[in-house]
């Protein structure tokens, strides 16, 4: 197409011939409003047909944003055409310096090699959001992966860039490059820890997208919202965003709740604490009194027959109730705890269920309430654990048993007072 041209710029160029400088800048004219044309034709004609046989593709049929998403790519890479234009361009264009001529022509290698490299990595990207819209995206993320993707093709254009400004070969380039790769290593330290971690966490599974973690090194508290090359980006429950180097997640210690959100249920792992001065053996109206709470009336009935039968067959003198088994407040609230829960529509049954006493303490007598809600959402666990210590709370005096609180200034002036009064009366 050039040669054909060739005898019409020359033509022109004759008759131009006293004014070399308009000559010239026609041609630079001329030249420049080719290369916008190839621009326009490329990004107008060719992109639209494109996208009219993209969305014939049964590959996209199905996608909504397909035709718009998959074509983020090319419009990048039509702007290299009017850079291949000048290129080839420039070579014509009269009474040129062949500095200029050369600068020129680096000038649009140098455009065309960053344009490729940002187009490579927006086809990265797009090969991220296409891949986490698969249902196994989030317990394998790729994105440190297409992350260091990313800055090898920029190194690779920046060590081409670099050969095409200083006019060297691209192998010798690289091959300088050798005896500097301590301090690479020193430079890109970070970079190649992240990328080891990000293997790491990819391929054991430890770290997903929509995980609650804790890591109290860090103050972070939330759910994984981005794993990527360098960070892990988290949303504390207080709505605050934390951004977590991704090495740390091998070197230092976090706590994932992914297991207890698959399992289905959530611990409950509390304790009443009880004043052990309110405990002791239930007598026989006790016993019949609680008798009328329905989820005691079997057990009651079936531990006065196994006291009756032990107490019958030990041979020791039953007139002594210090001799005999007896039925006791505390073990008679346990078991009626145990089954408040059993009978609970909010406690999963098929987990570990119990009521346990823990050593004593300064504190009072703990019994400690473990077992799983049905549900992990937080509220309706906090709900469900609030229920059941209301209720245990407020039941305790029909078992004749006090919650420990150590004494408050209110209980001290209660006390002052009552004194007061007593010696008031002893005076009298």
């Amino acid at each position: 197409m050039m040669d054909a041209m060739l005898p019409q710029l020359e033509s022109l160029q004759r008759a131009m011939a006293p004014y070399p400088w308009a000559y010239t800048a026609l041609v630079v004219a001329v030249l420049l409003l080719a290369a916008w044309l190839a621009n326009w034709l490329t990004k107008r004609v060719l992109l639209r047909g494109l996208r009219k046989l993209i969305r014939l593709s049964p590959l996209v049929a199905h996608m909504h944003d397909g035709n718009n998403v998959q074509l983020r790519v090319i419009p990048r890479l039509a702007n290299v055409v009017p850079a291949v234009v000048l290129y080839h361009g420039v070579s014509v264009v009269p009474d040129l310096e062949p500095s200029v001529v050369s600068v020129v022509k680096v000038l649009c290698e140098v455009f065309i090699i960053f344009t490729v490299a940002l187009a490579v990595s927006r086809a990265l990207d797009l090969v991220n959001e296409a891949y986490e819209k698969r249902a196994d995206a989030r317990n394998k993320p790729i994105k440190g992966y297409l992350q260091v993707a990313k800055i090898v093709v920029f190194v690779l254009a920046g060590l081409s860039i670099a050969a095409t400004v200083f006019g060297v070969k691209f192998l010798h380039v690289v091959t300088g490059l050798g005896a500097a790769t301590a301090v690479l290593m020193l430079v890109f330290q970070d970079t190649i820890l992240s990328f080891v971690a990000s293997v790491q966490i990819s391929t054991d599974g430890r770290l997903r997208r929509g995980d609650w973690i804790e890591m109290p090194s860090e103050g972070v508290d939330g759910e994984v919202r981005d794993i990527a090359l360098h960070t892990i980006t988290v949303q504390n429950w207080d709505m605050t965003i934390s951004a977590v180097p991704t090495k740390k997640f091998i070197s230092e210690s976090f706590r994932n709740w992914r297991g207890m959100s698959e399992s289905g249920g959530r611990r409950i792992k509390r304790a009443l604490y009880l004043d052990q001065n309110s405990v002791h053996f239930l007598a026989d109206d006790e016993a019949e009194r609680l008798s009328r709470f329905h989820l005691l009336a079997p057990y009651l009935q079936h531990k006065r027959q196994e006291l009756e039968e032990w107490n019958s067959s030990s041979g020791v003198r039953r007139e002594e109730p210090v001799n005999q088994r007896r039925m006791t407040n505390l073990g008679t609230f346990r078991a009626y705890v145990e089954r408040y829960l059993r009978a609970h529509p909010g406690i999963h049954q098929g987990m570990t269920l119990m009521v346990r006493q823990l050593p004593p303490a300064a504190t009072g007598l703990p019994l400690e309430i473990y077992c799983f809600t049905n549900t992990v959402q937080w509220t309706a666990y906090e709900n469900i654990q609030s229920d059941i210590f209301d209720h245990l709370l407020s039941i305790l005096p029909e078992f004749g048993l006090r919650v420990f609180q150590e004494p408050a200034g209110a209980d001290m002036r209660v006390a002052l007072g009552s004194m007061s009064r007593l010696q008031a009366s002893a005076a009298e």
